[in-house]
């Protein structure tokens, strides 16, 4: 029998699930990432990593999806064709070798990555670097096959964008169209390899879809607000945030 803190604890954990995706989803709608950094290791708590992985693939699409629909006009799409059809093939390729791949080793590597370009906003090396076509189909299959092994696609994505001089809504809105491209080329993997796990939570994923949305609208508002440079210090920031809590995760 259950402990009654315990209990308590499973009663309350929908809930919290819901409230983070619902920052999540703000948060998203201003950096281009976040739905999937903040939910997985949340969701993880109840079900594992992998299968919180895969389910957090779904309402990471639905929020992208919506995202990518408010935003559609500001896409840039020179950047669009180039980095996210190459971090589709990735998210594809990382999402396949899922279930054997991942392991506490590439999380750390995942984390140094964002610490580094989360580091290299702050210094101002990142505003020098103007990637080639070459170069972006490199950065976007790295960046997808990351996002499909360990599931924290959108922070690698980001850091590769930042690297392509695009204003903040631009920014925002082609990351959200590679990773709508990222989405449809991983979640029907991990439908087919992970349903029945999947489907034993879909009240919980329910509420958080309904979530995510909610703040993706909330958040989309706050973007066209906020100035170019506190947008980039904002990213920085949370790209530093997600890369020390990835490294801290793997060590653990």
């Amino acid at each position: 029998m259950l402990a009654p803190r315990s209990r308590r604890a499973r009663r309350l954990f929908p809930i919290l699930f819901t409230a983070v995706a619902l920052v999540a989803g703000g948060i998203a709608a201003v950096t281009g990432f976040g739905i999937g950094s903040l939910l997985t290791p949340v969701l993880a708590i109840q079900t594992g990593t992998k299968l919180a992985v895969a389910a957090t693939a779904i309402p990471h699409f639905v929020g992208t999806a919506q995202r990518f629909w408010i935003l559609r006009r500001h896409v840039d799409r020179r950047v669009l064709l180039g980095f996210g059809l190459a971090s589709a093939v990735g998210g594809l390729t990382g999402a396949l070798l899922q279930s054997r791949a991942s392991s506490n080793a590439l999380t750390a590597v995942f984390g140094v990555l964002l610490i580094l370009a989360g580091v290299s906003e702050f210094t101002g090396w990142i505003a020098r670097v103007r990637w080639g076509k070459r170069a972006a189909w490199v950065a976007g299959i790295l960046s997808g096959a990351l996002g499909g092994l360990v599931g924290n696609q959108g922070g690698i994505r980001s850091a590769a964008l930042l690297g392509f001089d695009v204003p903040k809504e631009s920014f925002v809105a082609t990351a959200t169209a590679v990773g709508l491209f990222v989405d449809l080329a991983r979640v029907p993997v991990y439908l087919a390899t992970q349903w029945d796990g999947i489907a034993r939570i879909w009240s919980l994923l329910l509420a958080a879809i309904a979530a995510v949305m909610i703040g993706t609208a909330l958040g989309t508002r706050l973007l066209t607000r906020l100035p170019q440079r506190a947008f980039r210090v904002m990213l920085a920031v949370l790209l530093l945030a997600l890369g020390t809590y990835m490294i801290v995760k793997a060590a653990a």
